[in-house]
């Protein structure tokens, strides 16, 4: 681990109000990865260009970072042979670094990665016959401490920025060898119309639920998922991208209403004691209050129903009561909602075990009988620590040594 303090936290269930400056490049350049193209334009400018070839320069950069997934300025072939290397000079197309790669039996994918400055965090790509879904991580550790939760116990180090976080599905198109390639023609006068589609390809869909609580980094996710969702951009539709919170209640209205994208939250529990337990966060804000803030999630509908994420614990929050208020819960709040339930993953330490499948099959029917969607979710990736609730960096596991004797299969 870097010698890099970790980010002052005032308390288990407050944010972190100013996030830890990163490490400046030791070579000075600029990352553009997870800049807005205003901002690269104003860089161009600032660096020597004129306004308006720092406009064109700044549109043909834009598009061959996120149509075509170039790393390198040399491969941008419209760009003049002599601006390539002012470009080199003062700029990086940056990447995480891929520390190690692993493959579950089941398909699933996870990378451990490394920031510039040498943190390491973790992402995971889970395929399944209709759609590939990228977990993604917000920050290096987390601040909430949720007890089943694994990635929990590790110490928050900083916030990862735009760039990180959208380097991560930059990073999973690189793996999956699946960029757009959208037309060049027409840049130095029209927007290119080139869009990314679904269609055929492996990684659909984005699941903000990696390691961190990404309401508490909410500026450099919005960053980032702006860029994932602009037509110019990654060009996914929001209505594929589900962000994840284990409530935080004063950021939950911006968050549909600046970045817009389909909302999940982590429940596990439907009393104040359970709750309190497993979600510390539930200490600051309670069940009721969290309800109310998804009952008033903009955009919420029917055809974009809430999630509702509950870890099934062994005689903890999984009998037929707790199945029943949680219907009660739903239907008083009057939410569009599905519910997710979710075997509990083991780590080694863990507090908790797992409900039975006869447990988990009657918690699921009852709340299928009231009309709420109740899927129970196949666990993936488990042999390689990937499930949901398990990520933690394998930095914590094993030791850089380790992980080159693996490398050279000694």
């Amino acid at each position: 681990m870097p010698d890099t303090p970790l980010m002052p936290i005032p308390g288990q269930i407050d944010p972190v109000p100013v996030a830890r400056d990163i490490t400046p490049r030791a070579d000075g350049r600029v990352d553009l990865i997870g800049l807005p193209k205003k901002r690269i334009t104003e860089l161009f400018a600032e660096a020597g260009l004129d306004a308006k070839q720092a406009k064109l320069r700044a549109k043909q950069v834009f598009h061959w970072l996120y149509h075509r997934g170039v790393t390198d300025f040399e491969a941008m072939t419209d760009i003049a042979k002599t601006m390539r290397p002012w470009l080199t000079e003062r700029f990086v197309i940056g990447r995480p670094e891929v520390v190690e790669a692993q493959h579950s039996t089941d398909g699933t994918r996870k990378w451990l990665l490394r920031t510039a400055d040498g943190h390491e965090f973790e992402m995971v790509f889970i395929p399944d016959a209709d759609r590939g879904t990228l977990c993604v991580s917000s920050q290096v550790g987390c601040t909430l401490n949720c007890r089943f939760c694994h990635t929990g116990t590790m110490k928050l180090v900083r916030n990862l920025t735009p760039g990180e976080i959208v380097g991560q599905v930059m990073l999973a198109r690189d793996a999956l060898g699946e960029w757009p390639k959208g037309s060049m023609a027409g840049l130095d006068t029209d927007e290119d119309s080139a869009q990314y589609t679904s269609d055929g390809r492996l990684l659909t869909n984005i699941v903000m639920m990696g390691m961190g609580e990404p309401l508490y980094n909410f500026d450099n996710v919005k960053g980032a998922l702006q860029l994932v969702m602009d037509g110019e951009g990654l060009a996914l539709s929001k209505r594929r991208i589900t962000l994840s919170t284990s409530g935080v209640v004063p950021m939950m209205a911006r968050c549909g209403e600046e970045i817009g994208t389909n909302l999940a939250v982590s429940l596990h529990a439907v009393t104040k004691e359970i709750r309190d337990e497993i979600v510390p966060l539930n200490k600051k804000y309670g069940i009721e209050e969290l309800l109310a803030a998804c009952a008033a999630y903009p955009g919420a509908s029917n055809a974009r129903r809430i999630t509702f994420e509950y870890v099934m614990l062994k005689g903890k929050n999984d009998s037929d009561d707790d199945a029943r208020e949680l219907v009660r819960l739903i239907k008083q709040f009057k939410l569009p909602a599905k519910v997710n339930l979710i075997p509990f993953n083991p780590w080694p330490g863990a507090p908790y075990e797992c409900s039975t499948p006869e447990r988990v099959k009657a918690f699921s029917n009852i709340v299928f009988e009231a009309g709420i969607s109740a899927p129970v979710r196949t666990p993936r990736g488990r042999d390689i620590d990937a499930a949901c609730g398990q990520l933690k960096t394998s930095a914590q596991k094993k030791s850089r040594a380790e992980r080159d004797r693996e490398a050279a299969g000694t």
